[in-house]
């Protein structure tokens, strides 16, 4: 069973993820802010992370950047999920490592494809 953590300030995004998500089989972790994203990759063994780039504390882009820094986690994909929309955000999000970036709203059949494409890729 693969396990995704969700990290969006949000909690009416992280429930409905969750909720969809489980739904298809897969374990979930959730986390409303980057500090607390880093502690959940930290304890479990995660093999994608969804994740806001407008979060308090700690950003999705800065956790992003950390993520593929570390040697322990820099395999793990990493999907966007933002309502920043403009082409220099994109770039942005990309630039720090991103696998993929969704605009919200979000279809969630384009969300469940790239979920399985990344997860096939790695393996």
């Amino acid at each position: 069973m693969y396990s995704i953590l969700v990290c969006d300030d949000e909690k009416d995004i992280v429930s409905a993820l969750k909720i969809y998500l489980m739904a298809d089989g897969y374990q979930v972790f959730e986390a409303y802010n980057g500090k607390e994203a880093l502690e959940v990759l930290k304890e479990q063994d995660i093999h994608l992370v969804l994740m806001d780039i407008m979060m308090p504390e700690m950003d999705g882009l800065e956790l992003c950047s950390k993520v593929k820094s570390e040697i322990s986690y820099s395999h793990i994909p990493v999907i966007l999920l933002t309502a920043k929309t403009t082409l220099e955000s994109k770039v942005e999000g990309l630039t720090c490592g991103a696998d993929v970036y969704v605009e919200k709203p979000f279809s969630i059949k384009q969300l469940h494809m790239q979920i399985e494409n990344l997860l096939k890729l790695r393996q």
